[in-house]
């Protein structure tokens, strides 16, 4: 289990991160959301030991995370922004991680690379970004950490690729019932493979929720009138939100409102669907006042 409490972390004057406590459980797979500069980088450095938090506590299986060999040997931290020596080969930095991780696979890594078309013996720093991305993935992967931290992890993968990388993450979790934390921009990404999402807001932990509870919070109503209506003939409604356009109406409600309420204004037509997870925090942070929309920027 990771556990992090009222944890703070500055880097001068500023605060990145203001009192963060939350605990991820074995086997969970948790998407960290936020704007850019929110601290989401910042909180998987403090995580995987990288950074040392100015206030609180990070445990990773009830053990400081900071300076502590054998707690580090059980994380791998793919960061946005990965740093390789001048000579460094996929093959040369598998020797030296087999070296440091007593769960390093030579079975796995040889299995990814044959998945990937990844030259063994080119220099990492002469790969394009998204090479150098797929060459990281096959490296922590074939450590078998028990806690995997990814930093945007599909930044400059091609869509074919993130499929596959998509495919592999499922398949490694189910085999080997790891934890992994990943940042992005993209919540469908998040949809895809968390099980918990996380947003970082004004460097505090907003919102901790699962993806099912947060898929099934809300409902969107469709309906087809045969007359015009108005904004007041849904004023006995309590909605999230509201869109009219002539005789088709749109309505986001709380899943409990039962649909017997929009069945009593008469339409021709109606249904409804599921929000999807962008959706879903677009309607939280609406009443939060919060910019969702710098979230969905690449």
């Amino acid at each position: 289990m990771i556990e992090l409490c009222s944890v703070t972390k500055r880097f001068g004057n500023l605060a990145a991160l203001d009192g963060i406590s939350l605990k991820i459980g074995n086997g969970n797979v948790l998407g960290l959301v936020g704007s850019n500069g929110s601290g989401k980088s910042t909180m998987l450095r403090l995580i995987s030991g990288v950074f040392e938090a100015d206030e609180g506590e990070i445990l990773i299986d009830g053990e400081d995370s900071f300076e502590n060999t054998a707690a580090k040997g059980k994380v791998f931290f793919v960061s946005d922004y990965p740093y390789f020596y001048n000579d460094s080969t996929v093959k040369n930095t598998a020797d030296l991680y087999k070296r440091l991780y007593t769960s390093w696979s030579d079975e796995k890594y040889s299995y990814l690379c044959s998945l990937f078309p990844i030259h063994q013996n080119q220099r990492i720093i002469n790969m394009s970004k998204g090479m150098q991305r797929q060459a990281e993935i096959i490296l922590a992967m074939a450590t078998r950490p028990k806690y995997l931290f990814f930093d945007e992890v599909f930044d400059g993968i091609d869509p074919q690729k993130r499929n596959l990388c998509k495919k592999l993450f499922i398949e490694y979790m189910a085999e080997t019932q790891c934890t992994i934390l990943m940042s992005s921009h993209n919540l469908q990404e998040v949809a895809d493979l968390c099980d918990h999402v996380a947003l970082i807001n004004g460097k505090n932990l907003t919102l901790d929720v699962s993806v099912d509870d947060a898929s099934s919070a809300y409902k969107k109503y469709r309906l087809i009138f045969d007359r015009d209506v108005t904004v007041e003939d849904f004023s006995a409604i309590t909605y999230k939100d509201l869109t009219i356009e002539s005789r088709m109406v749109s309505v986001i409600v709380d899943s409990q409102i039962e649909s017997k309420v929009f069945e009593a204004l008469n339409p021709v037509h109606m249904d409804s669907v599921n929000l999807s997870l962008e959706e879903v925090f677009l309607n939280e942070m609406e009443d939060r006042k919060y910019d969702i929309s710098s979230i969905f920027s690449e």
